[in-house]
């Protein structure tokens, strides 16, 4: 067999992209809003059914511009995230301030938030971990006790429903990452769901290097989609079903093989959610060895799985000591992702759980 890596990316037959992409010679479009970007809203919001939806080049930026649109102030984040999610936060003008998280399912604790809260706390930005929901009902009680706003980062959440409402209806926008490693790509690429059309003209004006009025209002960057990433997206929606379906599959497969492990916890997935099936994390629960011997040990198999996300975000160095995080340090160190994607073989998936079983029984 070759290499395995974590992920792969969902890429269409080259005559189906070649066919989508005719448009733009057609037009002459290639950025700032064109047709291909209003289609590729258009099937979102047609299959979603949000209301005020805006697409730009990665979901980083993304996020970024949603929280430039909150007075800057203090943030409580998770820091069991890719440190992006941190970033855009710091970058938007604000000050992370880090929660722990609950071991069931690596979301931020909404039991320790309020201690967090001061007279500087503007909003909270939980994150979708894995694609598995957060508790959005209890956040979204202390956000309205204290008059805060709630950023959702469901960047592995696409498609994701949580007791029957899509993901991106909950808090008061979310941000879902169309990068080459999640479910489905636009090469790069970012959705934003908002709650109001003056947050959406907001956060599309501050994509645009902060033109409103052919004047500057904000403090603006350069972060529109273009035209080849919008058609990338509008051929990947396509076949979004089947690659879930697919990844289903590969899980139950995984889930299979691994449940009875003496020394390591698998994900546990909630009846009131319909998953995405993005990632296939492993915990180890063993004395002696940590998330990064397993990966060393399958790496001389040719399979690499990935410790997301390691090490937390405020171990960092640029946000080192910025909270006590225990349940979240201990997390990053123990926990490995598995590859998991629609092109990966049955018996690939037997190779790659034979040898998390050797690794954890020798």
């Amino acid at each position: 067999m070759s290499k395995i890596f974590v992920t792969k990316p969902n890429i269409p037959s080259y005559e189906e992209y070649a066919e989508e992409i005719k448009n733009i010679w057609e037009t002459q479009y290639i950025t700032n809003f064109g047709p291909q970007y209003q289609k590729f809203i258009k099937t979102i919001k047609d299959r979603y059914g949000y209301e005020f939806v805006d697409c730009q080049c990665n979901g980083h930026m993304s996020l970024q511009n949603m929280l430039s649109c909150i007075e800057p102030g203090e943030v409580i984040t998770t820091p069991f995230t890719f440190i992006s999610t941190t970033l855009a936060i710091n970058n938007a003008g604000h000050t992370p301030v880090f929660c722990d998280i609950k071991k069931d399912d690596y979301n931020i604790d909404p039991d320790k938030i309020e201690e967090l809260i001061t007279d500087k706390t503007v909003a909270i930005v939980p994150v979708h971990v894995y694609g598995s929901p957060c508790d959005t009902e209890k956040i979204q009680e202390i956000a309205d006790k204290y008059n805060l706003k709630v950023i959702y980062d469901a960047a592995h959440a696409l498609n994701v429903k949580y007791k029957g409402k899509e993901i991106g209806t909950y808090g008061d926008g979310a941000m879902f990452s169309l990068h080459a490693t999640k479910v489905m790509n636009s090469i790069e690429g970012g959705i934003c769901v908002v709650k109001t059309k003056e947050m959406l003209d907001e956060l599309i004006s501050r994509s645009n290097f902060g033109i409103s009025d052919a004047r500057t209002v904000y403090d603006g960057v350069n972060s529109k989609m273009n035209e080849f990433q919008a058609s990338m997206g509008i051929v990947n929606f396509r076949h979004l079903d089947d690659a879930i379906a697919r990844r289903k599959e590969l899980t139950k497969m995984y889930d299979e093989r691994l449940k009875d492990i003496d020394g390591l916890k698998i994900f546990e997935r909630k009846d009131d959610v319909e998953y995405n099936y993005a990632y296939y994390p492993v915990l180890i629960e063993k004395d002696g060895v940590d998330g990064g011997d397993l990966v060393s040990y399958m790496e001389q198999f040719d399979v690499y799985g990935r410790r997301y996300f390691y090490p937390a975000s405020n171990e960092m160095p640029y946000f080192k000591g910025m909270g006590d995080t225990p349940i979240a340090h201990e997390v990053s160190q123990n926990i490995v992702c598995l590859p998991i994607y629609p092109d990966l073989k049955d018996e690939e998936v037997e190779k790659i759980a034979g040898l998390v079983i050797d690794f954890m029984t020798k």
